[in-house]
């Protein structure tokens, strides 16, 4: 998987952000969701490279060749997503219609006072699930997080609720590492992103969509360090205001050994790139990674 992810600009100004914002929180859900036809709109004629990639994604999630109609509602899912972020970050979830499935594997593993980790993706939204954790203080959840690439809207973002701060875990710090080992010695779960490459991390080659694709190693070698389950995640946005969780467990501990010590870690990400294309499949528009995401890091 290409890093030209980091590399990418961040589109759109800090007022225009602060202003969508506003309106979520002023006007409300249906007023603000009006605005996202425009910037939907926007994106499609105007960003010519992730326009590229989502075409490029689209192809072969939808199976045929996608229309511009394609492309829109790819952008505008991801918007839509976006735009939910504000309302969940705000303590405002029960607007929501969510079902979640495998809540009680997450629920049995959590109560083992272990820790575990969630191995999410850039597949719908995290913060669905992760907002009743945080908030409620019924499962404490620290997050791992690269958000350099994003710092416009996630300052926009913070702004709504600073707690959210305190659950992030910077990637590529000092101690990264010590605060994920603190997280899980302490029972809580760590959530991270297995679907980006970030700098200096050693890389996994795998079939995604019959093609090979560079998955990052870092997460299954943190959950083989740590010695915790692993249970993959998914929060689906369904339309309107309907999201559905999808909790699997991927392994109950993965262990290294052996001279070719990455087969292992290897074998698991493979099953995690089928997990993710599945639900790729299941809802095309949901996956928000546009950018050329089969070129080599």
């Amino acid at each position: 998987m290409s890093r030209q992810w980091m590399r990418q600009p961040e589109r759109g100004s800090r007022f225009l952000i602060r202003l969508i914002v506003w309106i979520a929180l002023k006007l409300g859900r249906p007023v603000a969701r009006a605005f996202l036809y425009p910037i939907s709109l926007y994106f499609v004629l105007f960003s010519g490279k992730s326009r590229a990639a989502s075409r490029d994604y689209l192809l072969q999630a939808l199976g045929r060749k996608p229309t511009v109609r394609d492309l829109f509602r790819h952008y505008h899912t991801f918007a839509a997503v976006i735009l939910d972020r504000v309302y969940l970050l705000s303590r405002d979830k029960n607007r929501f219609d969510v079902s979640i499935h495998g809540e009680s594997l997450v629920m049995e593993h959590f109560h083992r006072g272990k820790g575990l980790i969630l191995l999410g993706s850039h597949l719908g939204s995290f913060e669905i699930m992760r907002a009743g954790g945080i908030f409620e203080k019924e499962l404490p959840l620290k997050v791992l997080m690269y958000d350099r690439n994003a710092e416009k809207i996630n300052a926009a973002l913070n702004a709504v609720n600073p707690e959210i701060t305190r659950t992030v875990i910077p990637i590529g710090c000092a101690d990264t590492l010590l605060r994920a080992k603190e997280a899980v010695d302490s029972g809580e779960m760590l959530g991270v992103l297995g679907d980006r490459v970030t700098t200096d991390e050693r890389t996994i080659c795998c079939r995604f969509f019959g093609r090979e694709a560079a998955f990052p190693g870092g997460p299954l070698l943190l959950a083989a360090l740590l010695k915790v389950p692993v249970i993959l995640a998914f929060g689906i946005l369904r339309g309107g205001s309907r999201y559905e969780i999808h909790f699997e467990l991927l392994t109950e501990e993965i262990t290294i050994e052996g001279e070719d010590r990455m087969d292992d870690v290897r074998r698991w990400m493979q099953k995690y790139a089928d997990r993710l294309e599945h639900h790729c499949r299941q809802a095309p528009y949901n996956w928000f990674n546009f950018y050329d995401f089969w070129s080599k890091p």
